[in-house]
C-alpha cells in the first residue's frame, strides 16, 4: 500500500498564485489569515490525513459499518479518529466565530478537506454534512435552533443530516410524501420514510440534528408546498442536556459498490406516535432552505472527486515508478525498466496528473469567491462573486466527478492486471468515485443546473463575464513571446470559440427548442468544465514562466507545472471544439429513437 503525502506545493501554489490569498486576506475578519498560517494548517492537515484517516481508509472499506438492531457501529478505528478530529478543531475550522468556530476562509478549509477525502472519502462525508446542516441553520433558523443546536454542532460533539431522498422521490422532491402534523405547542410530529441518509445513524456522538423535508397538511403541490424540520435523534432539553429518544429509527444500511465505511441510511419517522420537529424558517420554504445545505454539500462532493483524483495518481505513479516490467523503447540497453518509462504509461499519468491539478486549481477559485461574495465590504463586488460561485457549482461537482470517474479508471489501467486486484488499493478509488457523480444530484442534474439556473437565467451575463476573464489570460498567453506558452494560448483560444459556440447554442433553445438543449446539456458542463480547467492552467503556465525566468521559486516543481499545463492544453483542451459539435448537433439522433429502440 502507498503512503498519502498531501500535495502542499501545488495546494500552496493555487492559494499564492491562482486564488488570490492576499485579497482574501484582506477581507474583514479575515485580517490575520496569511499565507504563512494557511502554510501551517495545510501542514498539519496533511499531517493528520496522512497519520490518522489514510491508515483507516483500507479497513474501513474491508470492515464497513454494520447494522443491528436499529443501531449502526461505524467502522473499526472510526470513533478514535473522529475524537482526534474533534479534538484538534478541525470539525470549526471554517464555521461562524459566534457559535465556536474558527471562522478560517472557505479557501483554507476547501484544500483540507481535499486532503481528508483523497485520505479517506467515507469518514469525510460525515463532517461535509454536519457543515452542511449548520449553515442551513445558521442561515434560516431561529435564535432559539441556532442556539439550540449550532455550538455543539460546531464543535463536532453533534453531527447533522440531510434527509430529502424517499423511495419514490429521488431527483424528483416534488414527490415527496413525509408528512409534519403540527401540535398545538408549536412543534410537528413527522411520519415517513427517507432512504440514501448518509450518516443517519453511527456511533460517533451522543445526538444527531436531522434536517427533513416534509409537507405540512393542506400543502401546496409539488416543491411549492415542502418545508424543512429539524429532527434530533434526542429531545435537547432547555438546559441542552439529552432527553428522551425521537420516534426516529435505522431501519437498514445499504450494501454498495464503495464508501463502505459510511453508513447509508434507510429512516423510519414516527413508526410509533411520530418523531418530533420543528419547524425551520417559513412554511413550504423547505427546498429553498435545504439548496443552501445541498450546495454545500455539492461543492463538498466536487473535492471528494478531486481528492480522489490525487490518491488515485499518488497511487499510480508510486506504482509505475517500482514495477519493472520491459525494456525501454528506442533504447540500446536491453536492461528492464520500470514502467514509468513506458510512453503510454507516461502519458496515462500525465492524463491524471494534469486533470487534477486543474481541478484542483478550479475549485480552488471557486473558494476564494466564496469568500469574497460572504466577506466583501461592497455590495457590487459580493453580488457578482456570488454569481460565479453560483455558476461554478455544478462544475465543480459535475466535472470534478465526473473526470474523477476517468482518471480513478486510468489508475486501475496503470496498475494493469494488479489493479483488478483489490489488495493494490487502485479499485476501493474507483468504486468509492463512482457515487460522487450521482449523489448532492447527479451530473445530469448539474447541468441541468447550469443551463437553466446558472446560463439562462440572465441571458449569459454570468459566463459572459467569465469568458472575457479567460479571453484576456489567452492574449496574455499569446503576448508572451514564449513558444510553450504560445501553443498553450492556442489551445486556450481554440476553447474559448467553442465554449461560446455551445452558450450561444443553449441560449438560442432554451424556449420551444428546450429538449434540444437539455440534450446538450452534459457535453455543455463537460466544455465548461475543460475550458474553465484550461483558463487556470493558462493562468498557472504565465506564472511557472515568470517566476522560472526571475529566478524564483521552485524550479523542478515550477517547470513541471509549465510541462502539465502544456499536456493538458495538448491532450484535454483540445477536445473542447469536439465537444461544442456534440453540443450543437448531438440531440436530434437521441430524441428522435423510439423508446423501444433503447
Amino acid at each position: 500500500m502507498s503512503e498519502y503525502i498531501a500535495p502542499l506545493k501545488d495546494m500552496q501554489f493555487v492559494l499564492r498564485e491562482l486564488a488570490d490569498m492576499d485579497a482574501v486576506s484582506a477581507l474583514p475578519g479575515h485580517e490575520e489569515v496569511n499565507a504563512e498560517l494557511a502554510d501551517a494548517i495545510l501542514e498539519e492537515a496533511g499531517k493528520f490525513a496522512n497519520g490518522v484517516l489514510s491508515p483507516l481508509n483500507w479497513t474501513g472499506d474491508r470492515e464497513g459499518a454494520k447494522w443491528k438492531d436499529g443501531e449502526v457501529t461505524t467502522a473499526p478505528g472510526w470513533k478514535q479518529a473522529y475524537s482526534q478530529f474533534v479534538d484538534g478543531g478541525w470539525n470549526a475550522l471554517s464555521c461562524p466565530t459566534e457559535f465556536g468556530g474558527q471562522g478560517l476562509p472557505h479557501i483554507i478549509s476547501a484544500m483540507v478537506e481535499e486532503m481528508w477525502n483523497a485520505s479517506n472519502t467515507s469518514f469525510m462525508l460525515c463532517p461535509m454534512l454536519t457543515r452542511g446542516a449548520i449553515e442551513a441553520l445558521q442561515l434560516c433558523g431561529s435564535d432559539e435552533q441556532k442556539a439550540m443546536y449550532l455550538p455543539k454542532m460546531v464543535t463536532g460533539e453533534w453531527t447533522g443530516s440531510m434527509n430529502l431522498t424517499e423511495p419514490q422521490a429521488g431527483s424528483d422532491l416534488a414527490a415527496v410524501r413525509t408528512k409534519a402534523i403540527p401540535q398545538a405547542d408549536g412543534s410537528f410530529r413527522i411520519h415517513g420514510q427517507k432512504i440514501f441518509i448518509t450518516y443517519g445513524e453511527h456511533d460517533l456522538t451522543d445526538n444527531i440534528i436531522h434536517l427533513v423535508l416534509a409537507r405540512t397538511p393542506n400543502a401546496p403541490e409539488g416543491v411549492k408546498g415542502i418545508s424543512l424540520f429539524v429532527v434530533p435523534k434526542f429531545i435537547v432539553n432547555a438546559d441542552g442536556s439529552l432527553g428522551e429518544r425521537n420516534d426516529v429509527r435505522c431501519v437498514s444500511i445499504e450494501h454498495k459498490l464503495g464508501i463502505h465505511a459510511s453508513p447509508t441510511c434507510v429512516l423510519a419517522f414516527g413508526d410509533n406516535a411520530g418523531a418530533t420537529g420543528w419547524l425551520v424558517g417559513e412554511e413550504n420554504r423547505g427546498l429553498e432552505y435545504m439548496f443552501i445545505m445541498m450546495n454545500a454539500a455539492r461543492y463538498g462532493v466536487g473535492l471528494q472527486g478531486i481528492g480522489l483524483c490525487d490518491r488515485a495518481t499518488q497511487r499510480a505513479a508510486e506504482y509505475a515508478r517500482t514495477r519493472v516490467q520491459g525494456v525501454e523503447q528506442g533504447g540500446k540497453s536491453r536492461d528492464k525498466v520500470a514502467i514509468v518509462r513506458h510512453p503510454d504509461v507516461r502519458r496515462m499519468l500525465m492524463q491524471m496528473k494534469s486533470r487534477t491539478e486543474a481541478l484542483r486549481a478550479v475549485a480552488g477559485v471557486t473558494a476564494a469567491a466564496m469568500d469574497l461574495a460572504h466577506g466583501h465590504p461592497d455590495t457590487d463586488v459580493r453580488k457578482a462573486q456570488q454569481a460565479f460561485v453560483d455558476l461554478m457549482i455544478p462544475i465543480v461537482k459535475g466535472w470534478s466527478t465526473e473526470t474523477a470517474l476517468l482518471v480513478t479508471s486510468l489508475g486501475v489501467q496503470v496498475h494493469g492486471g494488479m489493479g483488478f486486484i483489490e489488495e493494490t488499493g487502485a479499485a476501493q478509488h474507483m468504486r468509492d468515485a463512482r457515487i460522487t457523480a450521482i449523489y448532492e444530484g447527479t451530473t445530469g442534474i448539474q447541468a441541468a443546473d447550469l443551463i437553466g439556473r446558472k446560463i439562462a437565467r440572465d441571458g449569459g451575463a454570468t459566463i459572459g463575464a467569465v469568458i472575457a476573464q479567460m479571453e484576456a489570460v489567452r492574449a496574455e498567453l499569446a503576448a508572451a513571446d514564449d513558444a510553450q506558452l504560445a501553443a498553450i494560448g492556442a489551445s486556450l483560444e481554440a476553447g474559448i470559440a467553442a465554449l461560446k459556440s455551445g452558450v450561444a447554442f443553449i441560449l438560442a433553445h432554451q424556449g420551444e427548442a428546450i429538449r434540444q438543449a437539455a440534450a446538450g446539456a452534459v457535453p455543455l458542463m463537460e466544455l465548461f468544465g475543460i475550458v474553465a480547467g484550461g483558463w487556470q492552467m493558462g493562468r498557472a503556465a504565465l506564472v511557472a514562466r515568470r517566476q522560472l525566468k526571475a529566478g524564483e521559486g521552485d524550479g523542478a516543481f515550477l517547470k513541471a507545472k509549465l510541462l502539465t499545463a502544456r499536456f493538458y492544453a495538448d491532450h484535454v483542451l483540445s477536445a473542447a471544439p469536439g465537444l461544442a459539435h456534440t453540443v450543437l448537433h448531438g440531440a436530434d439522433a437521441a430524441l428522435e429513437m423510439a423508446d423501444e429502440a433503447f
